[in-house]
């Protein structure tokens, strides 16, 4: 979003988009309501709201550890033998990957609990925890304080790597969904992808920003963007895809939903 939010070109960009800010999961409710043109949207809901195509070009994906989707759990509890896991439902498409791989776990029927993003409350209720953003970062950043203060030795799984180990895909979360009908205007892609390259320009600035506006250090924030995000929709992020959908339709985690290089949703 770096062109949206900065001089000298986020003046010109505000005489053609109207930019409201919401979670991913919102963006698509929008965007299924038709009260939006364009999302960030988790990628599930490809798979839910008709009519929608992808903007070419970005992504918000992985290719190794993301570090900010989490499965924590008690070290004395193998993942074949949880009974239940308390989940962040902040990412549907987060907790889709999640039941494919407890599908691959041997443990396709735990299940997931509703839960505010609060680790020790998590736990404190279920056998695991799935944790989604911030709230997954923070318990990185957190974790040795919460080993000296309860001597409880857990599990950390990164869901992205988890993926990775399994596939040998990248872990895809999220694309712009765009609600067209018609031919697309290759300028809005082209807005979109400039924006993403100056904002790859500019990382350190961002770091320092977003340091300011939540408590993460910045250093930390400095590398979750440059080592573990990946922002350009390439073929290995479009084939990490297809397996996502394939394997998600055939464990009945999401409905049947095709997606192949040159069809209408790209």
């Amino acid at each position: 979003m770096w062109d949206f939010e900065h001089p000298p070109v986020s003046d010109k960009l505000a005489l053609r988009y109207q930019i409201d800010r919401m979670t991913p999961a919102e963006c698509a409710v929008r965007l299924a309501t038709r009260q939006a043109d364009i999302g960030l949207i988790p990628i599930a809901a490809l798979a839910t709201i008709p009519g929608l195509r992808i903007l070419p070009g970005c992504t918000i994906a992985s290719k190794g550890r993301v570090r900010s989707l989490l499965l924590v759990r008690r070290a004395s509890q193998p993942l074949s033998e949880l009974r239940t896991v308390a989940a962040d439902t902040a990412s549907r498409t987060t907790l889709a990957y999640a039941r494919i791989l407890f599908h691959k776990w041997g443990n396709p029927e735990a299940p997931f609990l509703p839960m505010a993003a609060d680790l020790d409350m998590m736990l404190d209720h279920a056998d695991a925890a799935i944790l989604i953003g911030d709230p997954a970062l923070f318990a990185l950043e957190e974790r040795a304080n919460r080993f000296e203060r309860t001597a409880e030795p857990l599990v950390y799984h990164d869901l992205a790597e988890e993926w990775g180990f399994l596939t040998g895909l990248p872990f895809v979360s999220a694309v712009w969904g765009i609600a067209c009908s018609g031919p697309l205007d290759e300028s809005i892609a082209a807005d979109f992808i400039r924006s993403r390259d100056h904002g790859l320009q500019n990382l350190d600035a961002l770091a320092s920003e977003w340091s300011m506006r939540i408590p993460i250090q910045e250093e930390t924030i400095r590398s979750y963007l440059t080592a573990n995000i990946h922002y350009v929709l390439d073929e290995e992020c479009m084939e990490g895809m297809r397996a996502f959908f394939r394997t998600a339709a055939e464990l009945r985690i999401l409905p049947e939903y095709t997606f192949r290089v040159g069809d209408p949703e790209l």
